[in-house]
């Protein structure tokens, strides 16, 4: 941006006015070693084919990883998890210790206890200002019951029903048939 009157900080400030999901993306690095970190600029693409997307900075060591890698995972943490997102958001030589994980597709290590996962073919990579944006081909996915972690505002949040929302959903309305995809 040329203009020397963009305030960065008051731009993040209103980003965080929207909240969002807290994922750890994972995949299996150079000589087995498992990678991850924290994310939560991840996305719904597309439901034909099914596609995600998530964004990382250029600055970051594990970008080539990421680039250079078939799979990875992304794990959607639970209200519970959120050790494991400070886990994963610091500079760390082994984020894993004491992580419960199983290898997944292409061995990108698959979080224990995780609201969802996305297990994606490393699809394309598309510039985006000072991130990369990766787009993921979903291979697998399954989910649980429960409550995802959010962060809105630079806290951590957990999402619940609006007090308005005291009505059972009517059976014949899907919330995929709402959305505008």
């Amino acid at each position: 941006m040329t203009d020397k009157s963009f305030d960065t900080r008051a731009f993040r400030n209103a980003l965080g006015c929207f909240p969002t999901g807290i994922t750890v993306i994972t995949t299996m690095g150079p000589d087995n070693k498992p990678e991850g970190l924290t994310a939560n600029s991840f996305g719904a693409v597309s439901l034909e084919p099914p596609l995600v997307h998530w964004c990382l900075g250029k600055k970051s060591g594990l970008l080539e990883i990421f680039q250079n890698t078939s799979h990875f995972t992304v794990n959607v943490l639970s209200d519970a998890q959120r050790d494991i997102s400070n886990q994963f958001a610091t500079p760390a030589e082994d984020k894993f210790a004491g992580v419960d994980w199983q290898p997944g597709l292409g061995d990108a290590p698959v979080l224990a206890g995780s609201l969802a996962v996305f297990e994606c073919r490393n699809e394309k990579h598309y510039e985006g200002g000072d991130h990369l944006i990766f787009l993921g081909a979903v291979e697998n996915y399954s989910h649980i019951d429960g409550t995802p972690l959010l962060f809105n505002a630079g806290s951590y949040g957990i999402a619940r029903p609006h007090p308005d929302d005291y009505s059972p959903k009517p059976d014949t309305v899907d919330f995929e048939d709402l959305m505008l995809w």
